[in-house]
């Protein structure tokens, strides 16, 4: 194929996969009332979470902004209509880097594609159901004073929403970047435990990142970061022998 061929093959693929994100979105769209329920969830005193011993939370959302509402509807069901098309979206880019692909590189990355969809599930479900949650606690809870009331607005909360699920599910993504270094011999199981110490400080840095810049979030998600590193040596094959 060309360069103008690949292009074209590319550019089917952005169409498709920007177009399943649109219909999967308007569906969302068309049923307001359970999409809500679910974003607002761990706002609620029956969270999962909030129902441990010793837990007692929930908070209110205000809203300070004249078409925040608005947005903040588009927003959430464009953002589930991403995770939930999330599959198809690793399939169409299978697809695509198929045909460049020798045999065994193929069998290698297949692998990889198949793993991405149940870590990438799996890192939004931690974001939701732990990590999320966790930091909601912790900020409303926090007081510099009694005279400070902490009232949380809707923009503020859908911007930590975000982040703490959806960025969450590409971070879970490591592993299969690292099956696929692993399975073209780019990487294997000696380098990565070398790497450990690094490692750490980057999951670090990531963590301040994404989350609010506080030592509480950061370790929070600092923790399930560093054991996809280890699961990521377990996955990563054995150095071969020098013969």
């Amino acid at each position: 194929m060309s360069f103008w061929d690949h292009l074209e093959a590319l550019r089917g693929t952005l169409f498709r996969s920007v177009l399943a994100v649109a219909l999967l979105s308007l569906i969302f769209l068309a049923i307001p009332k359970p999409l809500f329920q679910a974003v607002f969830w761990p706002t609620r005193a029956h969270f999962p979470l909030y129902r441990l011993p010793g837990v007692d939370f929930s908070m209110d959302l205000i809203n300070i902004e004249l078409s925040a509402q608005f947005f903040f509807y588009l927003k959430v069901a464009v953002l589930c209509g991403l995770v939930l098309a999330f599959p198809y979206i690793i399939w169409e880019i299978w697809k695509f880097v198929a045909p460049a692909l020798y045999e065994k590189e193929k069998k290698a990355v297949k692998k990889a594609f198949w793993l991405s969809s149940g870590l990438f599930y799996l890192g939004v479900a931690v974001g939701y159901f732990v990590v999320l949650p966790v930091c909601l606690m912790f900020f409303v809870n926090f007081s510099v004073s009694d005279a400070i009331v902490n009232t949380i607005s809707l923009t503020s909360y859908m911007s930590l929403f975000t982040s703490m699920v959806f960025l969450i599910g590409l971070l879970f993504e490591f592993p299969t970047v690292i099956l696929v270094l692993s399975s073209l011999g780019i990487v294997d199981r000696s380098k990565l435990k070398r790497w450990r110490k690094y490692a750490f400080v980057i999951v670090l840095v990531l963590a301040a990142f994404i989350t609010p810049s506080d030592p509480f979030s950061m370790f929070v998600l600092a923790i399930p970061l560093y054991g996809l590193f280890e699961l990521s040596i377990l996955l990563c094959r054995k150095p071969v022998p020098a013969e």
